[in-house]
């Protein structure tokens, strides 16, 4: 049996389950090419979500609020503060987390997640999920870091990007100039996280590949 095939069951059991809703937003996405977390990703952040019995989420990079309603729908009890800084995704998201009734769940903070007054968050989160501007990566670590609490996680979701980081790092030949600079900022972040005293990372092939990040 060849892994597409058995991503493919994996993935219908996890649907069947009635782990995860919102199918309607991933066709959404699809059809305007609006990039989302993928399905055997999600499966891997909700599935700590339930572990760790996590109840205050912050995100960073909202887009359709797709990976926030899947969140919420984990536990009545979760509350998420998540980032938007572009118009349009803000506005798609406010309705889509009105559609689904989740506004006593998500707050959506309506700027750079770089420039947000941290008096608008909470003290402390329980799993940081940053999924945001790429290049901000490492920004983002060392701004909302501290604001994980003593036994949480933090996870960054697009660290393969592609493959094109591993291709950065082998032959970047084939590359584009952008597409290059972006791989080797990823990498230096992937690799950053390798190496940090205070956190210990464990990476993640599933979907364009996660980061968990932890405590030591």
């Amino acid at each position: 049996m060849t892994g597409n095939f058995m991503n493919e069951y994996i993935e219908k059991l996890n649907r069947e389950s009635n782990i995860t809703k919102y199918n309607e937003l991933e066709e959404y996405a699809k059809e305007n090419k609006i990039p989302i977390i993928q399905y055997d990703s999600l499966i891997y952040l909700l599935t700590i979500i339930r572990l760790k019995k996590v109840t205050r989420i912050l995100e960073i990079g909202t887009a359709i609020a797709y990976s926030s309603l899947q969140m919420a729908n984990m536990s009545d009890d979760i509350i998420i503060d998540t980032i938007e800084r572009d118009d349009e995704m803000y506005d798609i998201a406010k309705a889509n987390v009105e559609k689904y009734n989740k506004q006593a769940q998500i707050k959506i903070h309506h700027s750079d997640a770089l420039m947000l007054d941290l008096n608008e968050l909470k003290s402390e989160y329980d799993l940081i999920f940053i999924d945001a501007a790429k290049a901000q990566y490492q920004n983002f670590f060392n701004r909302f870091s501290p604001l994980l609490s003593k036994d949480g996680v933090i996870v960054t979701d697009n660290i393969l990007f592609h493959g094109c980081v591993e291709m950065s790092t082998i032959d970047d030949s084939t590359l584009s100039k952008n597409v290059k600079h972006m791989a080797k900022k990823i990498d230096a972040y992937n690799k950053k996280l390798t190496n940090e005293d205070e956190f210990q990372t464990f990476y993640f092939e599933c979907g364009d590949g996660l980061a968990i990040t932890v405590r030591k």
